[in-house]
């Protein structure tokens, strides 16, 4: 037989592997596993394992009508091939090429080995555009809108030889460990599954596309005008060229603006997985390696007051509070979390990775570290960019409104106090039967001190040696050359 692994591309359409397996004639399991390795990991939370549920229930509500299903079990990846092998020879397998931690590329490196001992052909298929192997983005762009235009890979699910749904009951399943694919729903996050990917997708391009530019930075109203897409793209509800070839047939409809912000920053989320794919040492250190040395003191009660939401800055309580609650913020709300850490707190960015990660439902290691790599400041190559949380909450949510829905502790300050209640007289407080200290706490920092500290040393450790050496070795490695080309990724 062979084995369809399924992994973060959980859908049937433009699935390669599963159109390679169907086209050997051979029987075919569908194959999916929890594995312990990144189920332990504290980047994954049950958020994650909830929304993996789900979408494959809805996996195998669409299998129904093709009487089989996925074997979806529990277990160390190599210990399930060895005993599907030892029930039925495995000739081949088949994936997608995964761009994921350090110990999901360890593991492949595992199974890669043990196909080769057991004479099994592992054929990895292309994910998303993103090539493994490279040394340089030579020609990478052109591969890449090569991909995103070629053909979808739908397999004919009427000619492929599934195991079938009685026999991966009765049979197959009573040699593992079976999870139940229940999980509570929990309406703040978003619910997995490709039907729902689609929902997301056509309602956005349908209607809510309208005030992308408008309101993406906005706290409160982004939720509403973001395609709210990138959960179903990280598990793979969907792929992205099936985004980009279904958003082709709404070029004459949409407003020019509005999509092509929206395309620009799909492009933009390959060009950062295609940075990981190729130095996946980022997750653990800054890319630059005239960083490495880059030390910053670490205050754990600073830490856990940004966890929770409590650092007396309104705006980053109210962006954490709503992250932990819904599994989603906007981008400049990432950014400002992430910034807020490690330049104001001047923690490592390294300590805010699995707690960003964790409540990021749609967690993807391609996007996550390099992006905060970047927001650090530790790149050598990025503008530095130190998020004013008062500055921003002003700008984009100048009545509170966002504030006051995540931080109710300040629903009854005046407009004037909510970005900044230590502001406030202690009469005005008294007035308002409010205590700051007590009722909300004092800042844990001076922003404008910490401010100032972080720009002075990020600026002046840009110039040095170190870090301008390896400034230019990443813009030849990582840099983009003929960008215009991009301004047009769809036939």
């Amino acid at each position: 037989m062979v084995v369809v692994w399924f992994k973060r591309d959980l859908r049937l359409l433009d699935h390669e592997p599963l159109v390679r397996a169907i086209a050997t004639g051979e029987n075919i399991v569908l194959l999916y596993v929890f594995e312990s390795l990144w189920m332990q990991d504290a980047h994954y939370s049950q958020m994650h394992f909830n929304f993996i549920k789900e979408s494959l229930s809805d996996l195998q509500t669409q299998l129904a009508p093709y009487q089989t299903k996925i074997l979806v079990v529990e277990g160390v990846i190599l210990e399930v091939f060895n005993a599907l092998h030892a029930i039925q020879p495995i000739t081949q397998l088949f994936s997608h090429q995964e761009t994921g931690m350090k110990i999901t590329f360890d593991r492949d490196k595992s199974v890669q080995q043990w196909c080769d001992e057991h004479e099994i052909q592992w054929k990895q298929s292309v994910s998303n555009g993103i090539f493994r192997g490279r040394k340089n983005r030579k020609d990478w762009m052109q591969d890449w809108l090569t991909f995103i235009n070629s053909d979808l890979q739908n397999p004919n699910m009427h000619k492929g030889k599934f195991i079938p749904l009685i026999t991966t009951q009765n049979t197959l399943e009573l040699h593992f460990k079976v999870p139940s694919l229940h999980s509570e729903r929990n309406p703040q996050f978003q619910k997995g599954g490709t039907k729902t990917a689609v929902k997301y997708l056509h309602s956005f391009l349908k209607d809510r596309i309208s005030g992308y530019n408008k309101h993406y930075s906005k706290p409160l109203t982004s939720r509403l005008h973001s395609s709210r897409i990138s959960p179903y793209l990280a598990w793979g509800n969907v792929s992205s060229r099936q985004v980009f070839q279904y958003v082709a047939k709404y070029k004459i409809t949409v407003d020019k603006r509005n999509l092509n912000a929206f395309l620009s920053r799909m492009r933009w989320q390959a060009h950062f997985i295609q940075k990981f794919e190729m130095e996946w040492q980022m997750e653990f250190k800054s890319v630059n390696k005239g960083y490495h040395q880059f030390k910053k003191a670490v205050h754990p009660e600073w830490q856990k007051a940004w966890r929770n939401g409590n650092t007396g800055i309104p705006m980053v309580d109210a962006a954490m509070r709503c992250l932990v609650a819904t599994g989603f913020v906007n981008f400049r709300l990432r950014a400002l979390l992430a910034s807020f850490f490690t330049h104001l707190l001047w923690q490592p960015w390294q300590d805010c990775t699995e707690h960003l990660a964790q409540h990021f439902l749609d967690f993807e290691p391609g996007i996550h570290f390099p992006q905060l790599n970047m927001q650090s400041g530790e790149t050598g190559i990025n503008t530095i960019r130190i998020y004013n949380p008062v500055k921003n909450g002003k700008d984009h949510d100048p009545k509170g409104e966002f504030i006051k829905k995540w931080v109710p502790e300040l629903k009854n300050i005046p407009d004037l106090y909510v970005h900044e209640p230590w502001k406030m007289s202690a009469l005005e407080q008294q007035f308002l039967d409010f205590s700051l200290g007590i009722d909300y706490p004092f800042p844990i920092i001076d922003m404008e001190t910490a401010r100032k500290f972080a720009g002075d040393t990020l600026w002046n450790y840009k110039k040095n040696g170190k870090v301008k050496t390896e400034s230019q070795r990443i813009v030849a490695k990582h840099t983009l050359k003929g960008r215009p080309i991009w301004d047009n990724p769809i036939k």
